[in-house]
């Protein structure tokens, strides 16, 4: 029997008290220790630092570093002979990293085809269409359809279906004129949206796969019947029942397609989602992400989306990141939660990483004038060596620092603060220096996880700097301040710690509830 895992967690002075906090909640079967590398802040701590600081336990098999540490952990696994993992971020995730509080999370896969539409393309030249298909699949999307608009000339579909063939994309034509859908499968066109039972001889004379939908949104027995004809003839199709907008059908058209599926257990199903996203003032990815679990619930892999309206902008990116997580959900067996915050733009599960009680002992600790900022449930968090102020106004804090000779000082603190604000009023994570995480409704900035990041504009102000206390003092290195390590050990931090929150018992969901396992 192998011997049983022992992590070691790599932390600073002013980290290590949450950590040993939230260590000491793991369950008794978790063995680890906890590595003090003498300095201050976890996140200045250098390959060098750790490399010459910390020691290991004989019996570590693992390393963790904190997720803001630029150590590499390459370089350190192959210093100490044992793996080395960059952990999470904020402490209070620990447990999920670790899988002892949720499962790890895999969004790599996914079985839901995205057909992105371009409605205008009639009027772009073929440089801008391609232009616009290759953005569209840079952000996610599959197919490229090219949408015709009614009695509007569309000369130059054959070159705009080749241009993007010829970039290695996949195009689908979208038009209710046959003579269209005619041209662009002839120019060699995937797919053809939409046919009905009335115009479905189209099928026939191309290799293009058709999307069936029924004669009206509300007569499925015509799109019964061209579904069978397809069938008897073994050739390739998708079918789409129609999605209605809200007061308009929406009710029934999702029976349909629960209908549908039931009566046609193994064919491919497609989606439009753009009756709901595009026709109804709410935020899209909310709306997004039920009409893609409905479609991982009836087995439905392919999606139409469309953008048109402001508020639809990301719309590719939202259902790129519904699908994911839905996939993984339902491999799982699962309810989609806790699949990761790409899903999450306004609000977070778990806001505030700190409480006010922990966030006044970090105050009092705090022996340098640079100004830290944090966001607990009852506001923002703003202290150093000489204050300590909680507030809900990010402005209201201007006449208690110190920074009015230093424009540049005030600038950046302005800025953090109205950030820190919003989160505070959102119920969003909020990290100094960090941008805030708005999941997929907003890019996040790539950055190398091994570097340090550059010097603030606050750093930039010339070589005239004001004085002392008026400014974030200049880092003279990571190890200015450092204290001698140490190593905490399990037992001792169990004795001086209690656990977090109680672990949660076993569940299961009967009903619709989540009840205690022994009573399921």
């Amino acid at each position: 029997m192998s011997a049983p895992e022992h992590l070691v967690f790599i932390t600073g002075r002013l980290a290590r008290a949450r950590l040993e906090k939230v260590a000491a909640g793991l369950p008794e079967t978790f063995r680890w220790s906890i590595a003090d590398a003498g300095v201050k802040v976890a996140a200045l701590m250098t390959e060098e630092i750790i490399r010459r600081r910390v020691t290991l336990p004989e019996a570590a098999t693992r390393v963790i570093l904190p997720g803001r540490c630029r150590a590499n952990p390459q370089h350190l696994a192959e210093h100490f002979g044992v793996p080395v993992e960059r952990g999470p971020d904020e402490v209070v995730d620990l447990p999920a990293w670790l899988g002892l509080t949720a499962r790890k999370v895999d969004l790599s896969r996914h079985d839901l085809r995205i057909f992105s539409e371009i409605v205008d393309a009639s009027k772009m030249s073929v440089a801008e269409i391609l232009a616009k298909g290759l953005d569209l699949a840079r952000r996610g999307a599959d197919v490229i359809d090219l949408g015709g608009l009614p009695d509007t000339p569309f000369p130059h579909l054959e070159d705009a279906v080749r241009a993007l063939k010829n970039a290695g994309l996949k195009v689908s034509v979208d038009s209710f004129s046959r003579e269209e859908l005619a041209r662009g499968a002839a120019a060699g066109a995937d797919f053809l949206l939409s046919l009905n039972e009335e115009t479905l001889d189209l099928a026939f004379e191309t290799e293009a796969v058709p999307v069936l939908v029924p004669t009206r949104p509300d007569d499925l027995p015509s799109l019964d019947r061209a579904i069978a004809r397809m069938q008897e003839a073994g050739r390739p199709f998708l079918a789409d029942p129609i999605l209605e907008p809200i007061h308009h059908g929406f009710v029934d058209s999702v029976a349909r397609y629960r209908d549908t599926r039931a009566r046609w257990p193994g064919i491919e199903m497609m989606m439009g989602t753009g009756n709901l996203t595009e026709l109804t003032e709410a935020d899209s990815l909310g709306v997004t992400a039920l009409l893609v679990g409905m479609c991982s619930e009836l087995a439905i892999r392919n999606v139409l989306i469309v953008q048109v309206s402001n508020h639809t902008r990301r719309t590719v990116e939202e259902h790129d990141a519904a699908r994911r997580v839905m996939y993984a959900a339902k491999a799982d067996s699962a309810l989609p939660k806790g699949y990761g915050r790409a899903l999450l733009a306004l609000h977070d599960k778990r806001p505030f990483v700190q409480t006010s009680e922990e966030l006044t002992q970090a105050a009092s600790e705090v022996r340098d004038p640079n100004y830290r900022i944090a966001v607990a449930e009852d506001g923002i968090h703003v202290y150093n060596r000489d204050i300590h102020k909680v507030g809900t106004d990010a402005m209201a804090f201007f006449p208690d620092l110190d920074v009015a000779s230093d424009g540049a000082h005030a600038f950046y603190l302005g800025a953090e603060l109205a950030k820190a604000e919003t989160a505070w009023r959102l119920g969003k994570r909020y990290v100094q220096d960090e941008p805030l995480d708005w999941g997929c409704a907003a890019d996040a900035d790539l950055e190398d996880a091994t570097a340090f990041k550059k010097a603030g504009h606050t750093r930039h102000s010339g070589p005239d700097a004001p004085p002392p206390g008026t400014r974030d003092a200049r880092l003279s290195g990571p190890e200015a301040d450092a204290g001698p390590p140490r190593t905490v050990s399990e037992a001792e931090a169990r004795a001086e710690s209690a656990p977090e929150r109680p672990q949660d018992p076993p569940a299961k969901l009967v009903c619709g509830r989540l009840v205690p396992a022994d009573r399921a």
